[in-house]
């Protein structure tokens, strides 16, 4: 049975990343990225370059769960309550519909951007990421949160325990600079 892989030649990640292999070993395909950095993976998680071009869509799939593993997503610097956030994140969703799926959205858009695949942000599944910024601790979503509005977390914490006007307005600032991109996540399919 001939070698899907065989070393030189070049093999993609479901995510587009090519790779060079060098070595196949039972079932195992040694690779080396552009970058230099040497990885492996089972022969079946790769495409060679026939079924790369191949692919109905010939886009690149995005990886949650290398959102996930992003430096956005760990713990933040500043401590926040865990009650103040979870109040926080109810409150603000509540008071603007959709706010935090647009977060959840814009998250990932950075991400993707960070990486210099912006190419890939139209194929995001708002579902998908809003999956990825639930599963992240409250203490997080809620910098997040704070991030995307231009706000200090505890600020921002503040103003919801406050009332919901205040915090209101502030999410009303804070959106400003993004009101376009709301508007247009706004009409977008929740897939």
């Amino acid at each position: 049975m001939p070698q899907r892989f065989t070393p030189g030649s070049i093999a993609y990640a479901k995510d587009g990343r090519a790779y060079t292999v060098e070595v196949v070993d039972g079932g195992m395909v040694y690779c080396v990225g552009d970058n230099g950095i040497e990885t492996e993976f089972p022969g079946s998680n790769l495409l060679t370059a026939a079924e790369w071009a191949a692919r109905s869509d010939g886009r690149r799939d995005v990886s949650y769960a290398r959102l996930r593993q992003s430096r956005h997503y760990m713990p933040p610097a500043t401590k926040l309550d865990a009650k103040l956030a979870v109040d926080l994140l109810t409150k603000a969703d509540h008071l603007v519909p959709g706010l935090l799926d647009f977060a959840a959205f814009w998250v990932a858009s950075q991400i993707l951007r960070d990486n210099k695949d912006e190419a890939m942000i139209a194929g995001l599944s708002v579902v998908k990421c809003r999956e990825v910024f639930d599963e992240a601790k409250t203490d997080v979503r809620a910098s997040l949160l704070a991030s995307l509005l231009g706000q200090k977390p505890d600020s921002l914490a503040s103003g919801a325990r406050l009332g919901d006007n205040l915090l209101r307005a502030m999410v009303e600032k804070g959106l400003e600079p993004h009101r376009a991109a709301f508007e247009d996540f706004q009409d977008r399919p929740r897939r």
